[in-house]
């Protein structure tokens, strides 16, 4: 059994989360910005499916991905140095967690409710949470949002359109996050896909220690909306690449 919170109890200690299934804290509270803000300063995040009752979560392992690590593939770099693409930061955050929460194949359903758009649009509007787009021809082509506190950004979820265009906002928002101190992304839940990209599993334990450290900094992430100078091309600038 998980406790039920109420509108106004705290969490509980993340210790209790269960292992099976993994992380699984808690249920029930809100979305609001107080308790959004206050679950990923303890490495809580919500997570559920349309008819479920709100589901809090902090998994041990936890898998993150520190900027420097980002793995950038061979074909990846070719892609980084031509100029067919704009990245552009907050400027559609609605329309980026639109994109995300559209249906996709061999996926039944979408946990990015109209609750959680409506909470993290919130979250966007006070400078906390935020959008890397990829735009093409002056179309949105993929991009990725999440929240950040201090120097931890919790990346939440990522769509594409056209080939690579997510792996391209990962990697510009990896070296824009690295640039400004940040010490990693929280990508939540292991998945193949992110291991690919350098991402890897520590324990829950080292996790809440970063994060401790982390959210007591001063960083960009506390001035609100990311300037769009943050944006330009900044693997074509540098011809920095780690390649694999």
């Amino acid at each position: 059994m998980i406790p039920l919170l109420l509108r106004d109890e705290p969490f509980p200690p993340v210790a209790q989360a269960l292992r099976e299934p993994n992380g699984l804290l808690c249920a029930g509270a809100d979305l609001s910005v107080a308790r959004l803000l206050a679950a990923y300063q303890r490495g809580i995040f919500p997570w559920y499916s349309a008819g479920e009752p709100l589901l809090w979560w902090s998994p041990d392992p936890r898998m993150v991905l520190f900027p420097d690590e980002f793995k950038i593939s061979r074909s990846l770099a070719k892609t980084l140095r031509n100029a067919h693409y704009e990245v552009r930061l907050d400027t559609q955050f609605a329309q980026v967690m639109s994109e995300c929460a559209a249906p996709r194949r061999q996926q039944a359903g979408t946990w990015i409710s109209r609750e959680m758009q409506t909470a993290y649009t919130q979250l966007h509007e006070l400078g906390h949470a935020h959008s890397v787009e990829v735009w093409i021809d002056d179309k949105l082509a993929g991009g990725l949002y999440g929240v950040a506190l201090g120097r931890v950004f919790y990346g939440e979820s990522m769509f594409s359109h056209q080939r690579d265009t997510s792996k391209i906002a990962l990697a510009h928002l990896c070296r824009f996050l690295e640039q400004q101190g940040f010490v990693m992304i929280d990508c939540q839940m292991k998945t193949a896909h992110l291991a690919s990209l350098g991402a890897r599993e520590i324990s829950r334990s080292q996790f809440l220690a970063r994060l401790a450290e982390a959210v007591s900094g001063n960083s960009l992430a506390d001035s609100g909306r990311w300037p769009q100078a943050a944006a330009q091309p900044l693997y074509r600038q540098t011809g920095h690449f780690l390649t694999t």
